[in-house]
């Protein structure tokens, strides 16, 4: 060996040596902050579209700017993103010193340029029913795992009419370091409240929807060390993005958190027409799908609209420099990068509702002096997003000989796809079908009953009203299948899982009624061959149920008998 070559052949290895030493040096780093703060945000540059896909199916990527993924992670994602050797930068932590400044009392949060402590939070909820009690009621979604409330307030006018009118829901901070949305959502309720009586606008919005606003979902990670807002992490007290952590046909084997597991109960109970999800990290509007790069959403050109309407609308009041990342302010979500197991596709095509993410500002944390800003760049476009809910068609669906309320499917032919088609209530028959201006025709299917079309022109911005009578066929069809479903445990108490037989998985519609015939549970879901459906019977009373399980395409059905005991 020359000596030229053996200088050459020390360098290298003194190079290598060197990198590995610092590249053990930061992961050492890395770890002491995960340790110290509950999490660390780091920066990757992607090569290509499969690495950043790893990424997104194994730790929670926050954006991803030109070649860039932003990344946080936690104590439970830290080792896996050590273990795949990336070249990383460190993003330093921002210091949170006079940004997050606390109210000194619960009138003084109330004017909404400051954040409240926990216990002031619960004292602003507790006091809106007490304050307006003929136009909102105070419901608790669930709680943390730290035993937090994790609250949701209904708005509505004329409360007799609950049962008839389209739900909307809006809810803030699942990511518990993302706090803008927070405030804003608390300052939308009062302003709801506070102008019923004074502003037309506010009034036909109360008049005529169901309006639910959770402000804080993620209550652990925002107030993860103590009272007042000081270090929040984006992750739940587990460690977990609850916004990673909603079923998806592309997962298997997920564990639901607590968090996750009340909000999906929520959801299913109140079967929301409209919703959005806000955060923060950049300054976006979020449409379906997040997860389905190839494919849209069957009413993708009305999704694009109301996005469009909602960034347009904050450009107005926030100037050109708001709201203007990746297209002028709107994203079809996997364009942007891909979301597994999050809570927006899961509410669009699982319960069939309409739901988009708004990022309200690039900072994750709000500082408290920008409140007022953020609230004066969003306030008209929250108005505006909601009243979509009263576009579109509305309507019901009975017997044409009784006129009692049937749970019909409404769908397009030709048009619904992944389970954009709705359903209306078991209760009261009502049905709301968002859609882009146009002649639409809607199917309704019912068991037992003819299927009606009846073609329906859909003006912009403006409801279209409609009742539909159905008429029983003659000879029922005998779908129901020989092989029942396996339902188990038997007697059970909180959950009981269904295994289905394969003709009947896909799409399926989920109904369940007592010993009276009344029903008492009915949505729709996916279900997959050997994957067991959980059903959650935890606020059932004791007795003996039916369950009926029915493929939504092919009509086949199976059914099976529980037993609930408390």
């Amino acid at each position: 060996m020359t000596r030229r070559l053996f200088l050459l052949l020390s360098l290298l290895f003194l190079r290598v040596f060197i990198s590995g030493a610092q590249f053990s040096i930061n992961n050492e780093r890395l770890r002491d902050i995960v340790a110290g703060y509950g999490q660390a945000e780091v920066s990757v540059i992607i090569s290509d579209y499969s690495a950043l896909d790893n990424l997104t199916r194994h730790v929670s990527v926050t954006a991803v700017k030109n070649n860039t993924a932003e990344i946080t992670l936690s104590r439970l994602t830290v080792e896996w993103f050590i273990a795949q050797r990336l070249n990383y930068t460190i993003r330093e932590k921002i210091s949170l010193k006079g940004l997050l400044t606390t109210a000194s009392s619960v009138s003084k949060a109330y004017q909404w340029d400051t954040y409240p402590t926990y216990t002031q939070y619960d004292s602003i909820m507790q006091s809106f029913p007490v304050s307006y009690p003929s136009l909102c009621m105070l419901d608790t979604i669930g709680t943390s795992i730290n035993g937090k409330l994790v609250l949701a307030l209904r708005i509505t006018g004329n409360p007799g009419a609950f049962a008839t009118k389209p739900e909307v829901f809006y809810t803030a901070s699942m990511h518990g370091d993302e706090t803008g949305g927070y405030i804003l959502m608390l300052r939308l309720a009062d302003y709801l409240l506070s102008n019923y009586n004074s502003d037309p606008r506010v009034k036909e919005l109360l008049d005529n929807l169901d309006i639910w606003i959770n402000p804080l979902s993620n209550p652990d990670g925002t107030y993860n060390s103590g009272d007042a807002i000081s270090s929040p992490v984006r992750f739940n007290a587990s460690g977990v993005d609850l916004n990673r952590n909603f079923p998806d046909p592309t997962l298997s084997g997920m564990v639901y958190e607590k968090e996750t597991l009340d909000m999906m109960s929520f959801m299913r109970k109140h079967r929301f027409v409209l919703s959005a999800n806000f955060h923060a990290g950049t300054e976006v509007v979020n449409y379906p799908w997040d997860r389905w790069l190839s494919k849209l959403h069957a009413d993708d050109t009305w999704f694009h609209s109301i996005s469009r309407g909602y960034a347009d609308t904050a450009h107005i009041y926030g100037g050109d420099g708001y709201m203007n990342d990746l297209e002028n302010g709107v994203t079809r979500g996997a364009l942007w990068y891909i979301v597994y197991g999050g809570r927006q596709d899961f509410m669009t095509q699982y319960l069939h509702g309409r739901e988009v993410t708004i990022e309200l500002d690039y900072q994750h944390v709000t500082p408290a002096a920008q409140l007022p800003l953020l609230w004066d760049n969003n306030w008209h476009s929250l108005i505006g997003y909601l009243e979509n809910a009263m576009f579109g068609v509305h309507g019901g669906v009975f017997d044409i000989e009784t006129h009692l309320p049937l749970p019909a499917q409404v769908f397009i032919k030709g048009h619904d796809t992944d389970s954009s088609q709705v359903y209306c209530d078991s209760v009261s028959g009502s049905f709301v079908r968002l859609i882009a201006p146009g002649s639409w025709p809607l199917t309704f299917s019912a068991g037992g009953y003819r299927d009606t079309t009846i073609n329906v022109t859909v003006n912009d911005r403006q409801k279209t009203d409609l009742t539909v009578y159905m008429q029983k066929e003659e000879v029922p069809p005998d779908t129901l299948l020989p092989e029942p479903p396996a339902l188990w445990p038997n007697p059970a108490s909180a959950v009981i899982k269904a295994l289905l037989p394969e003709a009947v998985t896909g799409s399926v519609n989920v109904l369940i009624f007592n010993h009276s015939g009344q029903t008492v549970i009915f949505y729709d879901t996916e279900c997959y061959k050997d994957v067991p459906l959980d059903i959650d019977i935890s606020k059932l009373p004791s007795g003996t149920y039916s369950a009926v399980f029915t493929n939504n395409k092919r009509k086949s059905s199976c059914r099976g008998r529980f037993i609930v005991i408390k």
